[in-house]
């Protein structure tokens, strides 16, 4: 089946570390977002494949033509302005064949393999999630055996609990209908095209056992420990015997771990990173390419990025540390409100319930801390934003404001 994967969005809910990458590149275990997306689609039978990309869409060619595990063709389609999930799929067209049903995946979004294979197997088809709070979402208008005959957007008094899972099968006739008015928010909606499916084809709803839509902080560090929590254990690098290592723990080639660490895993070591002496990691924790956890420190659950330095005498909890931040000696994070609720977060302008009860910082690409620093729970730092020594950085520092574009 001819796939086509949503890839061009900026992300602006992930800011700051969408400043200088897109959303789709951001790390999940050992590669982006995007490439999970991608080696699920080809698990569940995709036989050709076109990314729409936008926001810096040399970072996602390059990725792919570097990467040489897939042996599916990969094409890349650009949709310069990013007016929508329907304008998107029309960028794509020009790559598909007219008279061969499609299916159209988001990029920033994980989905099962054996639910996506059920969603391949169909004609014409919608992937579904049930959630608790389907009024937040686009929800599926859908009939006692499964088919669908419409959804509604974020709706006052839901017609089910199963929301729209960003999954879709098209029949071949839909590459004539990518030209749909602009809706109320002035995009060109895919949604349109699926309820023209659904009056003149059977559209099936696919339930999918699990699915996470990855489109803010603290959904990127859930996608991580879903894919972490799949690890096999597999030692390439060098590990001193007197380093102790529980539980599935991968230390890539090039990694170092030296005496003194325990690491409780599920835990990834990519290539050129450095841990210890002395250290403690634990947790769902990647410690990215070439980044460094050095003396007495703690690292929990949390996502290290490329280059990140996180010296020595620190903690690091249930955080998101950009690509190459400096962390100064004693530097400490809070990750846990006193009264017990969940840690809130600034997205667009206000405060918003991240649903964890633990949940530490996101810091942007190149942000320094000077020593004996603390950072309070649920603080975002700009990219190359710095931290004074000794100082307590209470509130949010990321100007994102309201009306912010995803």
């Amino acid at each position: 089946m001819q796939t086509v994967i949503l890839a061009a969005g900026r992300g602006t809910r992930m800011r700051p570390l969408t400043d200088r990458r897109p959303k789709p590149m951001l790390p999940v275990g050992d590669r982006p977002l995007v490439a999970h997306t991608v080696d699920a689609a080809i698990d569940a039978g995709a036989s050709a494949l076109t990314i729409v990309v936008g926001f810096q869409a040399d970072d996602v060619r390059a990725y792919f033509d570097d990467d040489e595990r897939r042996n599916v063709p990969v094409e890349f389609a650009v949709q310069a302005d990013q007016r929508g999930t329907a304008d998107a799929v029309r960028a794509a067209a020009p790559h598909l064949d007219a008279d061969e049903p499609f299916v159209v995946l988001n990029g920033d979004a994980l989905y099962d393999v054996p639910s996506l294979r059920t969603l391949y197997g169909k004609q014409a088809a919608v992937g579904s999630f049930s959630v608790t709070n389907p009024s937040s979402y686009g929800v599926l208008k859908i009939d006692g055996d499964d088919a669908v005959t419409g959804v509604v957007e974020k709706p006052e008094n839901p017609p089910s609990n199963r929301i729209n899972a960003g999954a879709y099968v098209f029949p071949a006739a839909a590459q004539s209908w990518l030209d749909v008015e602009a809706s109320e928010r002035g995009e060109l909606e895919l949604t349109d095209v699926l309820a023209r499916a659904c009056d003149e084809y059977d559209v099936r709803a696919v339930t999918f056992d699990r699915w996470l839509d990855v489109g803010r902080p603290w959904e990127l560090l859930e996608a991580n420990e879903w894919k972490l929590s799949e690890l096999e254990p597999r030692i390439e690098g060098d590990v001193s015997d007197d380093a102790e290592l529980n539980g599935p723990v991968v230390v890539e080639a090039g990694a170092t771990v030296r005496a003194g660490v325990v690491v409780d895993g599920p835990v990834l070591i990519r290539r050129g990173a450095t841990v210890g002496p002395n250290a403690y990691v634990r947790g769902h924790t990647v410690v990215g390419e070439n980044a460094k956890v050095g003396h007495a420190v703690e690292v929990k659950n949390s996502v290290l990025m490329e280059g990140a330095t996180v010296g020595h005498l620190s903690y690091v909890g249930d955080s998101l540390l950009g690509r190459d931040v400096n962390f100064g000696a004693g530097t400490k994070v809070a990750n846990l409100r006193h009264d017990g609720e969940p840690v809130r977060q600034m997205l667009r302008g206000e405060l918003v319930s991240t649903g964890r009860r633990k949940y530490g910082v996101v810091l942007g690409d190149g942000v320094k801390t000077g020593i004996n620093s603390s950072l309070n729970a649920g603080v975002r730092l700009p990219t190359d934003g710095t931290v004074k020594p000794g100082e307590s950085v209470l509130y949010d520092q990321v100007d994102d404001g309201p009306d912010a574009d995803d």
